[in-house]
């Protein structure tokens, strides 16, 4: 498959050659929802922690006799019914980690990056370079290249200029090839990588299994 490749004012200047089993693959909502969950739940620290009857302060002793008062049946003052009284079935610390196997997690970026470049979500850029770091700069950059909506800018390595120059941007994120996820390309609107990133994609995720295609899963 050919894509083309831009320059910083959105003028395309070549096509590139890329690999069908990195952006042409099938859209497998099952898999790509199942890694979103996976990783949004193991991103949770699962710190909620509440009191329970045992643990608040108050006395044991039972407030009233048990009958002939006229009045409810209560225990102690630590009762979850009562004001200051613990929490019955509040949250307590937990791991809310889950796992996923290698093959479908990499397909679910596959299907993702895939369906960025089908839905003309993906932009690909010859090179940004910044000698220092300049918001404005990269703010015409991604006025340029569509930036009303979203952008994830993907660089082939973190770069330190092009990081600062977007930080201050909102509804922009930078992030470099190899820390690609689902939930950050799903989460911006528009996909925009420099023709190195590309390459450096392909070189992390590109490699096809041995025995067969995971698209199968």
């Amino acid at each position: 498959m050919q894509i083309p490749i831009y320059n910083l004012v959105r003028e395309e200047i070549k096509k590139i050659e890329v690999s069908d089993y990195v952006f042409a693959v099938p859209f497998n909502e099952a898999v790509v929802h199942q890694a979103l969950i996976r990783q949004r739940a193991n991103a949770r620290q699962g710190t909620a922690d509440t009191k329970t009857r045992g643990d608040v302060a108050g006395s044991t002793k039972k407030l009233h006799r048990q009958k002939h008062t006229g009045m409810a049946r209560v225990g102690d003052s630590r009762s979850p019914t009562r004001r200051h009284g613990g929490v019955a079935f509040g949250p307590h610390p937990r791991s809310y980690e889950q796992d996923l196997p290698k093959k479908m997690r990499q397909l679910a970026l596959r299907c993702v990056l895939s369906g960025k470049l089908s839905d003309g979500e993906l932009v690909v850029l010859e090179d940004l370079k910044f000698d220092t770091p300049k918001t404005a700069g990269m703010a015409r950059v991604l006025a340029a290249m569509g930036g009303e909506s979203t952008i994830l800018f993907v660089t082939s390595t973190a770069d330190r200029n092009v990081v600062l120059s977007a930080r201050n941007l909102p509804g922009v994120k930078t992030l470099p090839a190899q820390l690609l996820n689902v939930v950050d390309l799903l989460s911006y609107k528009m996909l925009l990588m420099t023709e190195a990133a590309v390459r450096r994609t392909e070189e992390v995720w590109g490699e096809k299994p041995q025995g067969g295609s995971s698209e199968s899963v």
